[in-house]
């Protein structure tokens, strides 16, 4: 066994070790620590910008884009975000211990279940460094252990954001080994932590796709997939077309680079001949440029026509695939066959066609008339999310403080034995 893969093992072992510890953690001590940290991060402010400075140099030397060197910059709006999420994320309501369901059996036994914290979280992530911050805060509250790995052009950053938060917990006599950053670039070190499936309970990364797919195919822990974000919008017959257009350039315009952002837009038919002109001329005010089906091309000529392989593309900018559908049996298949269950929206007036859409279609968030942009953690009442979790098990959809617990049963007897 090298000597890196003894230390992310016992980082493993530790983060289990804290784990426990944190099962008897209350509200208000859990709270307490993370108003803590929040201060904390702005005392050490100074210290925390020049490491990232250090990573910033670094990035520039390597031509790294001017998109990622400002994902990639600790400002001070965004150390005032990090303290804004932790502040908010002690204000959330505390689901560990959360008992739900009591029933009395015949027996006379009592049944229900209780929210418990998963554990062990693994965060492998590119990048951003306040995602530190957030899923530490995150998992804390859910009483979870966590250990991180983020990008390598994000070391020095993600290293003084984590001392600081072991401080606090050390100074507030809770295990530090609750939240973790492994320390080194080496890209082996992914692989070794993936294979702690005896110490680890749930890996969640984010990222491309490229990233998400490897780890998928190279863990041996359960993990949180979320491989991209193809959202559409259907626009039926029935849909009021002067509230549709602003819903459609929120959805796309307002931030193309999101996974949450609009990719396929459907328009029914019977309006396609009307509203698609007025559309794309709204859409080209937003420098949105329209890849379309053959009918959409005829109808407008500043459509350029779209290649098989553009369809479910997710482009992260501000580039729109559209298509004129027969209606909602036509819409349903392309959904089926081109989304990735992240976001759906129906633009209608027509409450059976909006209540089958919800019924039928197969997304984490499925929703009438708005915005594609509000299938976010925060803007769902979740307060915050740890990622969004495109595949059923154990989540769907945004993943906030619930949805990094589970449940176990518990039983009250008075001596029942079963025959």
């Amino acid at each position: 066994m090298s000597d890196l893969e003894n230390d992310i093992r016992d980082m493993a072992v530790r983060a289990r070790k804290a784990a426990r510890s944190l099962v008897s953690l209350s509200t208000e001590a859990k709270n307490s620590v993370l108003l803590r940290m929040a201060a904390a991060i702005d005392e050490k402010r100074d210290f925390i910008q020049t490491e990232n400075q250090k990573d910033l140099g670094i990035a520039k030397e390597k031509g790294l884009s001017a998109a990622m060197l400002d994902r990639l910059e600790l400002s001070d709006s965004v150390i005032a975000s990090m303290m804004q999420g932790l502040t908010e994320v002690a204000a959330l309501p505390d689901p560990v211990g959360e008992i739900e369901k009591m029933v009395k059996r015949p027996n006379g036994l009592m049944v229900g279940r209780m929210r418990i914290p998963l554990g062990v979280i693994g965060m492998i992530y590119e990048s951003r460094p306040n995602v530190t911050v957030d899923a530490a805060a995150l998992c804390l509250k859910a009483g979870n252990a966590i250990i991180l790995r983020g990008g390598s052009e994000a070391i020095h950053s993600n290293r003084a954001l984590a001392s600081v938060l072991q401080e606090v917990l050390e100074k507030e006599g809770i295990a530090a080994d609750a939240i973790q950053v492994i320390p080194v670039t080496n890209r082996e070190a992914v692989n070794i932590m993936l294979r702690q499936e005896e110490y680890i309970d749930l890996i969640i990364p984010r990222g491309g796709e490229g990233l998400i797919r490897f780890v998928s195919e190279t863990s041996r822990i359960p993990v949180l997939k979320h491989y991209k974000g193809v959202c559409h919008i259907y626009v039926d017959n029935d849909a009021d077309l002067v509230r549709a257009t602003p819903v459609i350039i929120n959805s796309k315009a307002q931030r193309p680079g999101v996974c949450n952002a609009l990719e396929g837009l459907l328009i029914h038919k019977d309006i396609a001949e009307e509203y698609l002109p007025l559309l794309a001329a709204e859409l080209k005010k937003h420098h949105v440029k329209l890849l379309g089906c053959e009918e959409s091309v005829r109808i407008v000529s500043d459509i350029s026509p779209a290649m098989e392989s553009d369809w479910g593309t997710e482009f992260l900018d501000l580039i729109l695939c559209v298509k004129v559908v027969s209606g909602m049996e036509e819409a349903f298949a392309y959904i089926d066959q081109y989304g990735s269950q992240h976001t759906e929206i129906i633009l209608t007036e027509n409450y059976s066609n909006a209540q089958r859409f919800l019924n039928e279609v197969d997304a984490s968030a499925v929703m009438v008339n708005t915005s594609t942009r509000f299938n976010d953690g925060g803007q769902l009442g979740l307060g915050t999310e740890i990622g969004i979790s495109t595949t059923k098990l154990h989540a769907y959809g945004p993943m906030g403080l619930k949805e990094l617990t589970t449940r176990k049963f518990i039983v009250y007897g008075q001596g029942q034995v079963r025959t």
